[in-house]
C-alpha cells in the first residue's frame, strides 16, 4: 500500500492531504489530478484511512469508475447517508468520463455537496484537468518527483512500508537501474527487502549487494555509467558496458539514445555557456537550472548529472555537440524503423561514433 509521505520534505498535494489527516479536518471534495497515479493512489489511501473509521469501513467507502456510472448511480452513491459511523467516502475515479446526464448528477451535488461524504475525484495521468472541478473542489496537483526527491522517496519508502533502512549505494543503485517511476521502485524495494530477510533474517538494511541480485543489475555497470564513459569519449567502457546495460530489465536502446540526447544538449548548452564567459565554478548551476526547465530522464539526481558534465564539457566543441546530436536522431531513426533487427549493432556503432568526436577537437575554455 503507497505510504503517508512527510510533510516536511513533501510538496504542496502531500502536505495538504497530511495536513487534513493530522487535524482530522477534511474538505468535503477533493480533485486529484496530475501525472503521477502512484502519488494520486497514495493521497486517497491516506484520506481513506484518516477519514473513516476502520470498523464500519467496508459500509461507507465506495469506490468506481465513472465509465460504470450512469445517472442514477451517481445519484445514489452520493445520496446515500454513513452507516453507523459519522462519516462516508466515495471515489470516482476519472471523474472526466461520465456522461452528460451523470455529469449532471455530479455538478448538481457539487454545488451543495454533504457535510458527511468525503468525495475524491480523479483524473488520470495524461488526462486532461477538468476546470469545473478544480473549481468546485480542493485542488490537489501530483506531478511526478524531481530525481532529487525520488532518493529521498526510496528512503522513506523502505522506513514508513517496509521497516527496513536501504544505504546510500542501494538508493543510488536503485534509481540508475530502475528509474524514477515509483510503482516499479516500491516493486523492487519489496523484492529487495524480502531478499535481504531470506539471506539474513536479522538484516536491518537492504544494501547495494541486494538490489545487484534483485534487479540484476551490478555497480559500474547501469546506463549511467555508460553516459559517463560517451561524456568522457571512453569507447573502450562504453562498448564494454552496452551489452550489459541493454540485458537490463526495462531498458531499450531507444531509451538510452533519448538519455544520451538529452546528455548531448546539455553539453551543447554547457559549451555554449563556457564560450559566454560562465566559469567552471558556475556551470553545475547553470547545467542544474538547464535540466529543471527543459526535464529529461538520465537515471540520477539532476545535481550529479550537472558535476558530471562539468568535468567533460571542455572535451566537446561546438561542431562535435551538433554532430552528436546528428548521429543520435539517426540512430533513433534506425531503432525505430522495422527492418531494423540488430539494435545492439545500431547501438555499438553510435557509441563508437560518439566517442570518436573528441578528435574533431577538445576546445578550452
Amino acid at each position: 500500500m503507497p505510504p503517508r509521505l512527510n510533510p516536511s520534505k513533501e510538496s504542496s498535494p502531500q502536505r495538504a492531504v497530511l495536513a487534513a489527516v493530522q487535524a482530522q479536518t477534511f474538505a468535503p471534495v477533493y480533485y486529484l489530478h496530475g501525472d503521477d497515479d502512484y502519488l494520486k493512489d497514495a493521497a486517497i489511501h491516506d484520506l481513506l484511512a484518516g477519514a473513516l473509521d476502520p470498523a464500519s469501513r467496508d459500509f461507507n467507502c465506495d469506490v468506481r469508475r465513472a465509465s460504470e456510472m450512469d445517472a442514477e448511480a451517481v445519484n445514489d452513491i452520493l445520496g446515500t447517508p454513513p452507516m453507523l459511523a459519522e462519516r462516508r467516502a466515495v471515489v470516482i475515479r476519472d471523474a472526466g468520463a461520465l456522461k452528460k446526464a451523470a455529469r449532471a448528477q455530479l455538478d448538481k451535488y457539487l454545488t451543495k455537496p454533504a457535510s458527511d461524504t468525503l468525495l475524491i475525484l480523479t483524473t488520470p495521468a495524461g488526462g486532461k484537468t477538468d476546470t469545473a472541478l478544480s473549481h468546485a473542489a480542493e485542488t490537489l496537483n501530483f506531478e511526478p518527483l524531481s530525481p532529487e526527491r525520488v532518493r529521498k522517496w526510496i528512503m522513506h519508502h523502505a522506513q514508513t512500508v517496509l521497516h527496513i533502512e536501504v544505504t546510500a549505494d542501494a538508493v543510488q543503485l536503485l534509481q540508475q537501474s530502475v528509474g524514477n517511476d515509483l510503482q516499479m521502485l516500491a516493486g523492487e524495494m519489496d523484492k529487495c527487502a524480502s531478499y535481504s530477510l531470506g539471506r539474513n533474517s536479522k538484516a536491518t538494511s537492504i544494501d547495494g549487494d541486494a538490489v545487484s541480485a534483485v534487479v540484476g543489475v551490478r555497480r559500474g555497470e547501469t546506463v549511467t555509467d555508460l553516459l559517463d564513459a560517451v561524456a568522457r569519449h571512453d569507447a573502450a567502457t562504453a562498448v564494454k558496458l552496452l551489452a550489459h546495460v541493454l540485458g537490463q530489465p526495462k531498458v531499450t536502446a531507444v531509451q538510452v539514445v533519448m538519455m544520451l540526447t538529452t546528455q548531448a544538449f546539455a553539453l551543447s548548452y554547457g559549451r555554449a555557456r563556457r564560450e559566454a564567459g560562465v566559469t567552471t565554478n558556475r556551470l553545475p548551476a547553470e547545467f542544474f537550472s538547464f535540466l529543471k526547465e527543459t526535464g529529461g530522464y538520465l537515471g540520477r539526481p539532476w545535481g550529479e548529472a550537472a558535476t558530471a558534465w562539468t568535468k567533460e564539457v571542455d572535451g566537446w566543441s561546438t561542431h562535435s555537440c551538433e554532430r552528436a546530436l546528428e548521429l543520435l536522431l539517426q540512430a533513433d531513426i534506425a531503432l525505430k524503423d522495422s527492418t531494423v533487427s540488430d539494435a545492439e549493432q545500431t547501438m555499438m556503432s553510435l557509441l563508437l561514433a560518439l566517442c570518436a568526436l573528441r578528435s574533431r577537437g577538445r576546445k578550452a575554455a
